[in-house]
């Protein structure tokens, strides 16, 4: 099996093309193997990427841990510039088909000759029913209590593609990141699990955050944790629409549209190297 690895801000992923007919057997049991860090090629989630009637690709993708994702920010980007790469898209702009809806990106070239590329993530989903979560309200949930053995946290409830519970703290420091968002990710207020987002603000056009991904764990960035920080921190009066989010990896640039409601996301999408997979060691 061929593939290529691929990153956006260190937010790795092994693409696969699925246009050359490639056949697996056991998509799950693949991502759990190959996404290994010491015992296989190491990322945080396997993409494939399919032929679309509806789209210039679909794409389809698995979390670290064999579960299936609905959308991936990092991932749109790096499918964008796959698709650009193999020569399949006229211009500047790519249709994605993924489960959670339709996404455009367009290759953006900076005056440097570096090119990102911005995904419209579309309009959040605020209400607790679309993250799911078990108690009745009709959003947004802007000051949601959450208890755990780690500490206790407010979140703001975000659904921008994948379910996010943003939390505003002082200091990322301070907190036992690994644990509280392993705590919260498997919340009983949560039946599917939840990404979770520590966020400090520095500024209004600038917020640092850390992102526990549901499925993968610590990641050194997420496309569209990013968007819930955006609308999380509008919502809640702590920054403006247009702002940058500073990841571990790196930064993206983040705006979230007044006119349309829709998140526009801008960052890199990276090719780090390109191999071969053993047919059978899935």
């Amino acid at each position: 099996m061929q593939f290529t690895k691929m990153h956006g801000l260190g937010n790795d992923f092994i693409v696969v093309d699925m246009f050359e007919d490639q056949q697996i057997a056991d998509l799950r049991a693949l991502a759990q193997v190959i996404c290994q860090r010491h015992f296989g090629v190491g990322a945080d989630g396997l993409v494939l990427v399919h032929p679309s009637q509806n789209a210039d690709c679909r794409m389809q993708i698995f979390n670290a841990d064999g579960s299936e994702a609905e959308s991936c920010g990092n991932a749109l980007r790096c499918v964008a510039r796959f698709m650009q790469l193999k020569g399949r898209v006229d211009g500047t702009r790519i249709k994605i088909e993924a489960p959670a809806g339709m996404y455009d990106a367009e290759i953006v070239s900076l005056a440097s000759g570096e090119q990102l590329i911005k995904v419209d993530m579309g309009a959040p989903l605020l209400a607790p029913a679309a993250i799911p979560a078990l108690f009745a309200a009709e959003g947004p949930v802007v000051d949601l209590a959450l208890s755990t053995p780690y500490g206790d946290f407010r979140g703001v409830l975000v659904n921008s593609g994948v379910p996010h519970v943003v939390i505003f703290v002082p200091d990322l420091a301070a907190i036992d990141f690994v644990s509280a968002g392993q705590a919260i990710e498997k919340h009983p207020l949560f039946p599917h699990g939840i990404n979770v987002d520590f966020v400090h603000v520095h500024s209004r056009d600038h917020l640092k955050v850390k992102v526990w991904e549901r499925g993968a764990g610590a990641t050194l960035a997420c496309g569209t944790g990013a968007a819930a920080v955006v609308v999380a921190a509008h919502l809640t009066g702590r920054s403006d629409r247009r702002l940058t989010v500073a990841l571990p990896g790196g930064e993206l640039f983040m705006e979230w549209a007044e006119e349309s409601g829709h998140v526009f996301m801008t960052g890199p999408a990276v090719v780090a190297f390109t191999g071969q997979w053993s047919v059978g060691e899935e």
